[in-house]
């Protein structure tokens, strides 16, 4: 088998993948996707529905917001507002590991709130994650994890809870781990530290 046919069958099977899923998340069902972080799992975001099945399949605290992925910075005001200085920060950081923390339009359902009024939003500097987010609506940007557990970096180390739940599991090699770092701009906090903290430190500082 050539490099070149070798090449071409993976591109056919990634687009089967991604075809069922799209496909899957139209129906409210659960995908595996990879990120640059670790394997999320996905459901249409704006589905209540769906994001309840996604808190029931990780055994999640349903105080706990979900955060959700677009594929694009310009698609991030089609689901809520942002102000200038927000937008200026997505410009700069992403796609990236980042999680950006602003007000939540009425689009987005409380289910995946947890009960507050901002919602975390992640654009995934994965290709085949923004492939699939090209194609659907808003999705939960969560590890595909049982709570509490390890996150999974390849598709062998899922929780077969989580394999059993997802109508779909993509397969996008060995991802790199961590966690995405958490900012909220307008009020100049980071949640979380993770890739890039040190320069969105810098950055809210000269704010």
């Amino acid at each position: 088998m050539t490099e070149e046919t070798e090449l071409n069958g993976t591109a056919v099977f990634e687009a089967d993948q991604l075809e069922a899923a799209v496909n899957a998340i139209a129906r409210g069902e659960l995908v595996v996707y990879p990120t640059e972080t670790v394997y999320g799992l996905g459901a249409n975001a704006l589905d209540e529905d769906a994001v309840r099945r996604v808190f029931a399949a990780k055994e999640r605290d349903r105080s706990k917001p979900l955060s959700m992925a677009v594929e694009s910075v310009s698609a991030v005001e089609e689901y809520v507002p942002v102000t200038d200085q927000e937008r200026e920060f997505m410009q700069e950081f992403l796609p990236g590991p980042v999680t950006v923390v602003v007000s939540a339009s009425e689009e987005i359902p409380s289910e995946l709130l947890g009960g507050r009024e901002r919602v975390g939003i992640r654009v995934p500097d994965n290709e085949i994650a923004l492939k699939l987010l090209s194609r659907t609506p808003p999705l939960t940007a969560t590890s595909a994890n049982i709570s509490g557990a390890e996150s999974a970096r390849s598709i062998p180390e899922l929780d077969e809870e989580i394999r059993a739940d997802a109508a779909i599991v993509i397969d996008g090699g060995r991802t790199p781990g961590g966690g995405s770092t958490v900012v909220d701009v307008e009020r100049e906090q980071v949640h979380r530290r993770g890739p890039l903290s040190d320069q969105i430190t810098e950055w809210l500082a000269t704010q």
